[in-house]
């Protein structure tokens, strides 16, 4: 059943609505959660980053004793490919959440910090991402950029 939420989306009831290739970008997030590492929260997050060339990068929360120190699975994926290419266009961002001990009856949104490097990722492509959220219950919400969910952000704007 789909979900009315408070910000500019598309909701797709299940993956098979979308492109082949953000479907297998979707399948690619799911099996990251196999190997986040989530002893605290028992929180598991995969992501995964498709560029237009077809390189594919793909991230998992990496948890840590002293909390502040803790990685989210987004930011893994991206800084990951921040660090292999020089250059590049991002055609998808796909992000899913499980939590074993309370199945998830909605999609996971990103955290403030993921939001804000989402937001930097854009300013470097010049444009926006689109932004695909799972839920356990196989809805799939769709933004089309940061915008949508990081209203007023903070950029180089407010340095240069």
């Amino acid at each position: 059943m789909a979900r009315k939420y408070d910000f500019e989306c598309e909701v797709f009831e299940n993956k098979s609505l979308l492109d082949k290739d953000i479907q297998n970008l979707v399948d690619i997030a799911n099996k990251q959660l196999d190997t986040a590492y989530a002893p605290y929260s028992k929180f598991l997050v995969g992501a995964a980053v498709l560029l237009s060339n077809g390189n594919i990068y793909k991230g998992c929360n990496q948890e840590n004793a002293s909390y502040p120190l803790c990685i989210c699975a987004e930011r893994v994926a991206l800084f990951n490919m921040g660090a292999n290419e020089k250059s590049f266009k991002i055609k998808a961002l796909v992000i899913t959440a499980s939590n074993p001990s309370k199945p998830l009856e909605e999609v996971c949104m990103p955290c403030g910090a993921c939001r804000q490097v989402i937001q930097e990722f854009e300013n470097r492509q010049n444009g926006p991402i689109p932004i695909y959220l799972t839920s356990e219950q196989n809805e799939i919400v769709k933004i089309d950029g940061i915008s949508k969910i990081l209203p007023a952000s903070f950029s180089m704007r407010h340095l240069l």
